[in-house]
């Protein structure tokens, strides 16, 4: 269980003893595939729920897979302040509720948000230490390939989607790691190293054991 003294320390330097994962891709690049098998081998992972105005797609359930709100409803979140940042992507409104993820990580608990760039920048703006992973196709073919082979959108849609993608992937200079899903396993592999990894740097180490840290004499200062 992490250790439950840190809770000053974040609060005066921003820092919680919980890492926050920002998943980042374009649509096709399997990011989905990847983040249900990161979850599946990684239950420590709680999977931020956004709130989305688009419609359900098939086998997608409300509060599962999104909070399927209307235009209406979204905005009135909006303007109360629940969300951490909000952004509008072919045509609908997605948000990340912002209290439930701080609470989250200041229990210890780790969260992982699927978002696309936009709302990656809001984030990092408000969690300094959340970590944005890029996720890359092999190729645009290999793009194309995946939208079509999906199923779940018009021609229109999948060409809409395409003529997105590099834009969307121009931001993969601001993220913090990049991985290539060109072979899944290896793909899978390398997001649940960068997960270890991240568990394992000094200011995770720390807001989750500080009175070890106090202990042994290792100390932070505010700005770390």
């Amino acid at each position: 269980m992490p250790n439950t003294t840190h809770r000053s320390h974040s609060h005066y330097t921003g820092i919680y003893p919980g890492n926050l994962f920002m998943i980042v891709a374009p649509s096709g690049a399997g990011k989905s595939t990847l983040v249900n098998a990161l979850l599946a081998e990684d239950p420590a992972i709680r999977l931020s729920v956004s709130y989305t105005t688009r419609d359900p797609r098939p086998a997608e359930t409300n509060g599962v897979q999104y909070h399927f709100v209307s235009v209406d409803e979204f905005m009135e979140r909006r303007e109360k302040g629940e969300f951490l940042e909000s952004a509008e992507v072919h045509g609908n409104y997605y948000a990340t509720s912002k209290l439930w993820i701080a609470d989250q990580m200041q229990q210890g608990h780790d969260v992982l948000l699927e978002i696309d760039w936009q709302g990656a920048q809001q984030v990092k703006k408000q969690f300094r230490n959340a970590v944005e992973i890029f996720i890359l196709p092999p190729s645009l073919d290999a793009l194309e390939d995946r939208l079509k082979k999906r199923g779940q959108d018009s021609e229109k849609v999948i060409v809409r989607r395409l003529l997105a993608a590099g834009s969307e992937m121009a931001h993969a200079s601001e993220a913090k790691y990049v991985v290539i899903n060109e072979n899944f396993e290896r793909a899978r592999t390398e997001l649940h190293c960068l997960v270890a990894a991240t568990r394992l740097r000094f200011t995770s180490q720390y807001a989750r054991n500080e009175q070890l840290f106090v202990d042994l004499g290792i100390h932070v200062s505010p700005q770390q």
